[in-house]
């Protein structure tokens, strides 16, 4: 089989007209010419098409060759567009459009995958971790503040609000009644913000804080809650959280980490990346060490205000019997540590001398647990 090709030598842009013909033992093209000074042999076995070639009726060839860059492949181009030929090497050559890697050049590539993945976690897990708290500490608290409303705001949307403020349960009653209970745990504290407890109509059981001094209680938490006690207990675990600028270190963190992902994986928009954060601080999982310090400030707190810490263990029992020991939506108050160490350690506490006085009368806590009636 013979027929006319056009040869591009790879050193000049020069098109050189050239005969090309099997030779007898169909294992290689012999490309010879006038502008060759002896003939190019080309083993089958080495010869590459190129792809995305926009004409069906030719077939361009390059030869597989041991080449300095990765490429692997002679510079020299054959244009072929027998028609003959070119259906032969069609049929006959199925390994033309494979693709040559040199030797190690996977090991190189899962080398560096492993190096990126490993910085990226290194971003996630710690530089961006210890970024979060330097800059909650830089932070201006009225920056904090808008941003905690922000994120409260989309929290709301999140559970069906058509606008701002729509969930917020306001009777008077009961609104009195939780303004004395927060009084009452923040008397002669420096919080650093203006304290602002807001409850919301859901029936989920749970409370949180949000960047700026916002915290957040759900109606669902004070229809669980068995005495007013136990709602005070939660209220200065979350206060102690707002006190330690916990919401504001994992938001930071949360919204770099998902600004890192969105750089690598597809741009995230300012809304969505706000719908996560609010997302994250709902189902809020703090460090080990926060959650520990959350919960000494509480015990601090409640023994100031005359309450008992082991109304702090009776509602972790409470979410323990909702949800179980480590999982749920109230997956910051049932891990890190695990809950059952921590139910003992807030009984631990509570002093043997302490003479508890109730968190609220039967009447204020009638009215706050009726504040979304």
């Amino acid at each position: 089989m013979q027929g006319e090709a056009y040869l591009y030598d790879g050193r000049s842009a020069i098109r050189h007209r050239v005969d090309v013909t099997l030779t007898e033992r169909r294992d290689a093209l012999v490309i010879s010419g006038d502008a060759l000074p002896e003939p190019l042999v080309w083993p089958l076995p080495d010869l590459r098409a190129l792809g995305d070639h926009p004409d069906d009726s030719q077939i361009i060839l390059t030869r597989h060759l041991d080449t300095e860059d990765e490429t692997l492949r002679d510079q020299a181009r054959l244009v072929i567009d027998d028609p003959e030929m070119v259906t032969w090497l069609r049929r006959t050559r199925p390994r033309l459009h494979r693709r040559d890697l040199r030797h190690g050049t996977w090991r190189r590539i899962w080398l560096s995958l492993g190096g990126a993945v490993a910085a990226v976690l290194l971003m996630v897990f710690v530089i961006l971790p210890a970024l979060a708290g330097t800059l909650a500490e830089l932070l201006p608290v009225e920056k904090e503040i808008a941003f905690g409303r922000s994120v409260k705001a989309q929290m709301e949307r999140m559970f069906g609000a058509e606008e701002n403020g729509a969930l917020d349960c306001d009777a008077p009653a009961g609104r009195a009644a939780l303004d004395r209970l927060v009084a009452r745990l923040t008397e002669g504290q420096d919080i650093g913000y203006p304290l602002e407890v807001t409850v919301i109509e859901h029936g989920m059981m749970n409370a949180f804080a949000v960047p700026g001094g916002q915290i957040v209680v759900m109606n669902g938490l004070l229809k669980g809650a068995e005495t007013p006690d136990m709602v005070a207990a939660v209220l200065a675990h979350e206060i102690g959280h707002v006190a330690h600028r916990d919401p504001t270190r994992n938001a930071l963190r949360a919204a770099g980490s998902v600004g890192l992902l969105g750089l690598l994986f597809g741009d995230f928009t300012g809304s969505a990346v706000m719908v996560l954060l609010a997302e994250q601080l709902v189902n809020a999982s703090y460090t080990q060490d926060a959650e520990a310090q959350a919960d000494a400030f509480a015990f601090d707190t409640l023994v100031a205000a005359d309450l008992p810490p082991e109304a702090l263990a009776e509602m972790f029992e409470t979410f323990r019997k909702e949800y179980g020991d480590v999982s749920g939506p109230m997956a910051h108050f049932a891990s890190h540590p695990r809950l059952a160490e921590r139910i003992e350690a807030a009984r631990d506490a509570t002093p043997a001398e302490l003479a508890p006085r109730p968190a609220l009368t039967e009447t204020e806590w009638q009215a706050l647990r009726s504040i979304c009636d």
